[in-house]
């Protein structure tokens, strides 16, 4: 009885880390170029119920089988599909088509430079001519992207319109200025969320050409479901509201257990 406690408690506390996923989801539904998590559950590993002292069987343990101890999560893992766009007509918002990302030149308040990766477009040109994000951090250039060098930065004419092609070049007054970098992974289990809606490559991490398109004056928008998030927030509601009255339940079989049975009238 004890033991249904402990699975009753697990099961809770599995629901409660879904919603925790699920609830983030939610709050990036309006972020650009997000990318929503999933969570799997399994079981713990079965463990072996003995009896032990048992007199019928000359002090010898019994075997009582396999039990398992409840429930948790297994994995939280990224969903990479694409999301849809989002038309702005701003000459300085991109939104990729396929695979791969933009390499950004990231700063962090310790002052140390590094390359990390988005799906957000939605760039700006600063006073010095320099195509940044939103958070001030530099837009890397092909062979930025490419050589994972931070200071491979996109400089135009702050004055002048830009044009971008499908394969990131730059134009000004139909002379190429520049060129946006595109960058893919051969695997996407090694890269991370960083935080600031941008991606971090781990060790094992191998850049790859990619054959995705920018285009321009558009964004990528979220490729979160919001009725399909809402519905699943109401299911996780209901698996844990079934582990509180499981826990009531057994909670009151205790109690009439340790006070009212075998009591003295």
């Amino acid at each position: 009885m004890v033991k249904g406690l402990y699975t009753a408690y697990t099961g809770m506390v599995n629901e409660q880390k879904r919603l925790d996923v699920l609830s983030n989801n939610l709050a990036n539904a309006d972020t650009n170029g997000y990318k929503k998590e999933g969570t799997t559950s399994q079981t713990f590993a079965d463990e072996l119920a003995i009896r032990i002292k048992d007199t019928s069987h000359f002090g010898m343990r019994k075997n009582l089988g396999m039990m398992s101890m409840g429930v948790h999560i297994g994995e939280t893992y990224t969903d990479y599909s694409q999301g849809n766009y989002k038309v702005t007509d701003n000459q300085t918002d991109f939104a990729i088509n396929g695979n791969g990302f933009f390499a950004i030149s990231y700063t962090d308040k310790a002052g140390n430079t590094s390359v990390k990766y988005t799906r957000d477009g939605a760039f700006i040109v600063n006073t010095q001519g320099y195509l940044v994000t939103k958070d001030g951090d530099f837009v890397l250039n092909q062979n930025g992207a490419s050589n994972s060098d931070p200071n491979a930065r996109i400089q135009v004419n702050p004055n002048l319109p830009i044009t971008v092609t499908a394969n990131g070049n730059i134009y000004q007054n139909d002379e190429l200025v520049g060129n946006i970098g595109l960058i893919d992974f051969a695997d996407y289990n090694y890269i991370a969320k960083f935080g600031e809606n941008l991606y971090d490559a781990v060790d094992g991490a191998e850049l790859i050409e990619t054959d995705a398109v920018i285009d321009q004056g558009c964004l990528e928008a979220s490729n979160v479901n919001v009725i399909s998030e809402m519905v699943n927030m109401i299911t996780i509601s209901r698996a844990y509201q079934a582990g509180q009255k499981v826990m009531n339940s057994m909670d009151q079989t205790l109690d009439k257990a340790v006070n009212q049975v075998g009591r003295v009238q």
